[in-house]
């Protein structure tokens, strides 16, 4: 999706809660409407001279060398680096952004996202199989987060990590984590697994294909392949993959058990019983008539509202939850990995948004927009930054006040 301050897990969690919007960033965005179409990545931060940074890296030498790190390793790891000024930027300029779940799951299964992951999880299908026989964890599932968190490995991040992880320490903000994954980062370059040039990721330290913070990888990754080296960073995905599928082997996986499944609940049926929590046996919810959208058989779990759809959340979701602690993360990484075996999308429709719209309004304003020569990007119907554009530039056309907001009296104006 991202130092132990209770454990490799918990610490993954602080991170990812702390840093969400950043992290999952290369996972959810797009060039296009903001939906779920590929962009290229954005040019690597470039090192700027900091004369503070330097105080702090001479001292931080020493501490490294404190905790095992040897004196040869940290030159080498700090001969190219640098004070990144955007990283800092991108630390200090996180919005609390918060999709809703219709557009999480356009996004996350995109039709893009799913062809391309189509594509992966048949090229790779062997490499899947055999990490499922060994950890237990479906390769579907795991090919699902790798499609988030990296979009099939096209967004892995091409971020210096030492320099990133040291900038972030010196800033001093969450400086103690910073410098504790620092030291995790080390660690890994001294065992050798990859050189201080390859270890690239985001601009918060999350690397390789599936985006493991340093000291989720000393706990989790493993070297799959038997070269001797734990690569999540190569072309190669299969460590990366088999380092998630290990993740999630020790975080509690069930094999065999769905992630869980939207269900059509009968009329009538107690809201009191709807929430995370409030977990039922599959017989219990088959006798109060609940049934599974696409005939599935049940399974035990809790049932929430999706704004429109129903889902029940089995015991595997609270572990696909120990990756991302983001319930539409969990969500999304549990309906790609349907969608990349074929089954349909999400079948009840969602209701509208906070600005009256649905999909299908969305989705029209996109049309009409571009039509008029306002290029939305696409028209999946997700308002990203292209759509925000195109409408903010047809209100200045218009002499109208430029909001960028979409509304049904923009689409009414349009028609």
């Amino acid at each position: 999706m991202r130092q132990a301050i209770v454990s490799a897990a918990s610490s993954r969690r602080w991170m990812l809660m702390a840093g969400t919007a950043a992290l999952l960033s290369a996972c959810i965005s797009s060039g296009r409407s903001g939906g779920g179409g590929y962009r290229a990545p954005d040019p690597a931060p470039r090192a700027v001279p900091n004369a503070g940074w330097d105080a702090w890296v001479a001292g931080f030498k020493g501490r490294a060398a404190a905790r095992g790190i040897s004196p040869g390793v940290v030159d080498a790891a700090f001969r190219g680096a640098g004070f990144l000024p955007e990283v800092i930027e991108k630390d200090r300029n996180q919005t609390e952004f918060k999709r809703s779940l219709e557009d999480y799951l356009n996004i996350a299964a995109s039709d893009e996202r799913v062809s391309l992951g189509r594509q992966k999880f048949a090229q790779y299908g062997g490499v899947l199989s055999a990490i499922e026989n060994r950890y237990g964890v479906e390769g579907h599932v795991v090919a699902a987060v790798w499609g988030l968190e990296s979009f099939f490995g096209t967004r892995r991040g091409n971020v210096p990590v030492i320099s990133a992880l040291s900038t972030l320490a010196y800033e001093g903000r969450r400086g103690e984590f910073f410098e504790g994954q620092l030291v995790a980062a080390l660690k890994i370059l001294q065992a050798g697994d990859i050189s201080a040039a390859g270890m690239t990721g985001s601009w918060a330290g999350a690397m390789g294909h599936t985006q493991f913070i340093p000291t989720s990888y000393l706990a989790y990754a493993v070297d799959f392949t038997g070269d001797g080296r734990r690569d999540i960073w190569s072309e190669d995905p299969s460590d990366a993959l088999a380092s998630t599928a290990a993740y999630l082997a020790r975080s509690g996986w069930t094999q065999g058990l769905p992630w869980g499944m939207e269900v059509v609940l009968p009329a009538g049926f107690d809201p009191g019983l709807l929430g995370r929590g409030k977990g039922r046996s599959a017989a219990d919810w088959e006798a109060r008539g609940v049934r599974s959208a696409d005939g599935r058989a049940l399974a035990g779990g809790s049932i929430i509202a999706g704004g429109g759809p129903y889902f029940l959340l089995t015991q595997n979701f609270a572990t696909i939850l120990r990756y991302n602690n983001a319930q539409n993360y969990a969500i999304g990484v549990g309906h790609l990995s349907d969608r990349l075996l074929g089954r349909d999308g999400v079948r009840a429709a969602f209701g509208p948004d906070a600005s009256g719209m649905t999909k299908a309004d969305r989705q029209e304003l996109q049309r009409l927009l571009t039509a008029r020569g306002f290029d939305t990007g696409g028209t999946d119907g997700v308002i990203g930054a292209k759509t925000t554009a195109a409408i903010g530039a047809y209100e200045a056309s218009m002499g109208l006040p430029v909001t960028g907001a979409p509304s049904l009296e923009l689409l009414r104006r349009l028609r």
